[in-house]
């Protein structure tokens, strides 16, 4: 297991530039942060994040692109080795050349991970492949019927990752590491469990070292550099979300005071206005305004925004989420439907988020909303349903997705016994806005496509009188 050098690099796929050269994720992907933080404080290797999905010149997302001509560019690019954007990610790899290549992935671009595993063991076939992420993770040792895979990291990576580069600077093999699957002769192994880590506190700040490990580093805007995490772990549990595969359903904070301290050193980078990318912001009212505390009295003037659950959009939660300098809320309405709502279990009613909306424009807080359509249990009056309400709906913008069943999921188990998912399902053809997406019960793809098509065109034309805002971060692939 000798090593040519200690250097890794953390990949994040290409995805949105596989549609349109000029679409791009232009932030630095906080699952690579993390990684690269822990490497960097914990480790002598010497690590480099490269975000493949990322162009410095990108244009604004546009819904009915990703279903037509972009799906159309999406499949001709993923599918041609010898594309331009491929020779990209060898030349990057080849110019770096890392003795471990780390690929973070989602079920929408691993086929993309796939084809970057590949290139890798092209360059240099003694190169080492681990994946983690939300894909490998639920689909376990599928995942080494890639033989260009040789490892898999499951669940949170940063402790695993860590311990796995030592195992292989000292020769060792990685059986002693939890969170692993490998390869041993001709058959998977799988290693203990994962234990999720207690003290979020006692992880390093993800963007500190940006400047040091990001490629292309001075080509990204500040604001790429503007997400943070409080919190891991949701306590609710709809049934198309995965997040409880790779965070549990238990929730773990990161103490006030710590999550202030990030943010001032977001501050002294040159960033004004932060975004939490939790599942739920705050999770409990008491931890909610906790955070809210510690921002208005360390961080005076910045600017956040959240996605928040409507069960804590209380009069009270709003004023003090205001008071802090909270500047925009994303609300997951999801369905315009009652017993739509009932059955994926968002835990609230149509009346109850519409009381949430009113109580967040009452403050004076922009709103962001994300409906989702095609649920299995859908029929053409709820989706009729959740036209109405989309009309009728005052906000800044709404985020229309199309239900996505991902591999590890309640849904996609249920999709699965109704018959709906194909023996062949290939997840890189499926994403919110994929064409090839119809799972519903009652309705045919061609009745599906055409109510979804109603809606998209009533978000497209209410977004354009919007006053706009963050970007989606649903669109097209769900975290």
């Amino acid at each position: 297991m000798g090593l040519r050098m200690k250097k890794i690099l953390l990949i994040e796929p290409l995805f949105y530039r596989l549609f349109k050269k000029t679409y791009a994720l232009v932030k630095y992907p906080l699952s690579l942060a993390y990684l690269a933080a822990a490497i960097k404080t914990k480790t002598s290797w010497d690590v480099r994040v490269y975000n493949a999905d990322f162009a410095p010149i990108s244009d604004p997302f546009e819904v009915t692109y990703f279903k037509g001509k972009g799906f159309v560019h999406y499949l001709e690019n993923l599918n041609n080795a010898s594309a331009n954007i491929w020779q990209e990610v060898r030349s990057v790899i080849a110019v770096y050349g890392p003795s471990v290549v780390g690929i973070s992935a989602k079920s929408a671009n691993f086929a993309s991970a796939v084809r970057i595993a590949h290139i890798a063991k092209e360059i240099c076939p003694e190169t080492r492949v681990v994946v983690g992420g939300p894909h490998p993770t639920t689909a376990g040792d599928k995942i080494l019927d890639c033989a260009d895979i040789d490892m898999v990291v499951a669940g949170e990576g940063e402790q695993t990752l860590v311990e796995l580069l030592h195992a292989f600077e000292r020769g060792i093999e990685p059986d002693t590491v939890p969170g692993l699957i490998f390869r041993k002769g001709n058959r998977p192994v799988s290693t203990p469990t994962r234990k999720f880590i207690a003290d979020l506190d006692s992880l390093s700040f993800p963007h500190r070292h940006a400047r040091e490990v990001l490629q292309d580093y001075e080509a990204y805007p500040l604001s790429a550099f503007s997400s943070i995490f409080a919190t891991r772990g949701c306590p609710f549990n709809c049934l198309f979300c995965g997040s409880k595969n790779i965070w549990g359903r238990k929730t773990r904070f990161r103490s006030p005071d710590h999550v202030g301290q990030e943010i001032i050193q977001l501050k002294e980078m040159g960033i004004d206005r932060v975004h939490f990318e939790d599942d739920t912001f705050g999770v409990t009212e008491r931890y909610l305004r906790a955070i809210c505390d510690t921002i208005k009295r360390v961080c005076p003037g910045i600017h956040w925004s959240c996605e928040l659950h409507v069960r804590l959009a209380s009069d009270e939660n709003i004023s003090h989420m205001k008071e802090a300098g909270c500047a925009m809320i994303q609300l997951g309405f999801e369905s315009g439907n009652d017993e739509i709502l009932k059955a994926i279990r968002k835990g609230f009613t149509v009346s109850d988020a519409l009381t949430a909306c009113r109580t967040i424009r009452n403050h004076g807080v922009h709103l962001q909303t994300f409906f989702m359509g095609g649920f299995p249990q859908e029929t053409e009056d709820s989706l009729n349903d959740t036209l109405k309400v989309i009309e009728a709906l005052t906000c800044d913008k709404v985020i229309y997705s199309i239900f996505t069943p991902y591999p590890g999921t309640e849904a996609f188990d249920l999709c699965h016994k109704m018959g709906s998912i194909p023996i062949n399902y290939d997840p890189s053809l499926y994403n919110h806005q994929s064409p090839e997406n119809c799972f519903c019960l009652h309705l045919s793809p061609e009745k599906f496509t055409l109510l979804s098509s109603r809606i998209e065109e009533i978000v497209v034309s209410k977004n354009r009188m919007g006053r706009g805002g963050a970007e989606p971060s649903r669109l097209p692939v769900h975290r």
